[in-house]
């Protein structure tokens, strides 16, 4: 049996999924997830020596209640398949997980992509709501006091 190349696996995935995605080099894939809440999450899948790490921005640091906001993605982290929350050097969050190399397969990309772009994408309104309410207060005041569209905080309405 012939060994797996993990990156022209990821990469024919990509591919025959027509996601938006750019090779950075040739074990680094970023790619572009299209979301409904978020409207992209960023992801990038990078082919190591034994496994294949996955790193997904979700929001950047928030500006409040990082306790709270914190304890919302601990709180979550044990349910989630393949990823987990984890925060950076500044205190934005992601979404990483590892792969051992064996188990890169065009299932498993679909799989792990699609647990990525669930997490993100459900999680977007919670993490907004307990890290920025206040900025987004403000966003709506000065929207409505200049007769701005407010389509896209709607979903927000309630903390007005």
């Amino acid at each position: 049996m012939a060994p797996i190349n993990p990156c022209a696996v990821i990469e024919e995935f990509l591919d025959s999924h027509s996601l938006d995605f750019e090779q950075k080099d040739k074990n680094t894939f970023l790619v572009t997830l299209p979301g409904e809440k978020k409207l992209e999450t960023h992801c990038a899948l990078i082919v190591g020596d034994h496994s294949l790490s996955v790193n997904a921005f979700v929001i950047r640091k928030p500006d409040e209640n990082q306790d709270s906001v914190h304890e919302w993605c601990l709180s979550k982290n044990a349910g989630m398949y393949g990823v987990a929350f984890a925060i950076n050097d500044v205190g934005d969050i992601f979404l990483v997980g590892r792969l051992p190399l064996t188990a890169v397969t065009e299932r498993e990309i679909d799989r792990l992509l699609g647990a990525i772009l669930q997490y993100s994408d459900s999680a977007f309104n919670p993490l907004l709501e307990l890290g920025f309410g206040s900025a987004i207060r403000r966003e709506w005041a000065w929207r409505v006091s200049r007769g701005e569209s407010l389509a896209n905080l709607q979903a927000f309405e309630h903390l007005i």
